[in-house]
């Protein structure tokens, strides 16, 4: 006897598959990472993260107009600090002249509606390359949550619209909400990288700022003791729960492929903006297969950033996101 349902049936066009799909990516998904340095007319390509680059201040500028244009309204800014003005304390991170301070006024006059995210971390500013002031072997909690507490603030005063913290502390995010709060930065958001992991994938990003832990004596050579076990599945819902109760608007899942399970329970736990970041390995893993001609690039890139959304994020930071845009119009 032949079957009277036939699944086959909503798969015989592409209208009909259109018609039926259940996951549809639009530029509203997309928020996109950008990497700024000192300098004029800068656009240096990352060597291990083929057609991306480190731009100037003038370059952001364009850049952002070239977004919003393409219908991408949302940036995360990361800034590559100079090492003469790295130390310990993440001092040049409360220069209210300072290259993030900057970025995020050049953004807004660029582009007055783009969201602005800042990357509220030390690792840029720290000569040791760390999350966190360093003493005695160890990276400091909380002395390391209060200097963010600042940090946010001269973020938020610069004009940023949503800051995220993505250093894996415990409490920062209280600490961030309070401040912002006592400053009357009420309706400054916080988007919290809450279930980030020691991941090998990152190993672009840190060329891309220059920001890996310093072989030093006495220094953490990574940052395991603060980022979480790529094995644990449960910590990352105590760790996202934590941070919404602390005042968390959005709450991240950093890297994307590798952690879709994350994802998904997170999505199934909470009642907040799910985030997943692609990460710089995803991206370079991908240019460079196809570059060899091993994997059709924009095949599989919809195909990796469809299964982001599917397992459950509703906000995808992706280095790819100029690209896919172009592709879905």
């Amino acid at each position: 006897m032949f079957p009277l349902k036939r699944n086959r049936r909503l798969r015989q066009s592409g209208a009909i598959r259109a018609l039926a799909s259940e996951t549809v990516l639009t530029p509203n998904d997309f928020l996109v990472p950008l990497f700024v340095v000192e300098g004029k007319d800068v656009r240096e390509e990352i060597p291990s993260m083929p057609n991306y680059y480190r731009l100037s201040l003038d370059n952001v500028d364009r850049e952002v107009k070239v977004l919003w244009s393409l219908g991408l309204k949302a940036v995360l800014l990361f800034v590559k600090v100079p090492d003469k003005l790295k130390d310990n304390k993440g001092t040049e991170a409360l220069n209210p002249d300072g290259l993030m301070q900057r970025a995020v006024k050049t953004v807004k006059n660029a582009c007055p509606d783009m969201l602005v995210m800042t990357d509220v971390a030390m690792d840029p500013y720290s000569s040791y390359g760390h999350d966190g002031i360093v003493e005695n072997g160890q990276v400091l909690n909380d002395e390391t949550s209060a200097f963010l507490a600042e940090m946010s603030i001269s973020h938020a005063q610069a004009g940023a619209d949503i800051l995220a913290p993505s250093d894996m502390m415990d409490g920062r995010v209280l600490a961030i909400r309070e401040a912002l709060d006592k400053e009357h930065f009420i309706n400054t958001g916080i988007m919290s990288y809450s279930a980030k992991y020691a991941s090998a994938f990152y190993g672009p990003f840190r060329d891309a700022l220059d920001s890996a832990p310093v072989d030093l004596a006495n220094v953490p050579k990574d940052k395991k003791t603060y980022q979480m076990d790529p094995a644990n599945r449960i910590e990352a819902l105590r760790e996202t729960q934590m941070d919404i109760d602390e005042g968390a608007d959005i709450v991240m899942v950093k890297p994307g492929l590798a952690y879709l399970d994350i994802v998904r329970e997170i999505k199934n736990s909470v009642d907040v903006p799910v985030a997943v970041y692609q990460v710089s390995g995803e991206y370079a893993m991908l240019k460079a297969a196809a570059q060899k001609g091993w994997l059709d690039h924009d095949t599989v890139m919809l195909e990796q950033l469809t299964s982001i959304k599917r397992a459950g994020a509703d906000i995808i930071a992706s280095y790819f996101a100029k690209d896919v845009v172009k592709l879905i119009l």
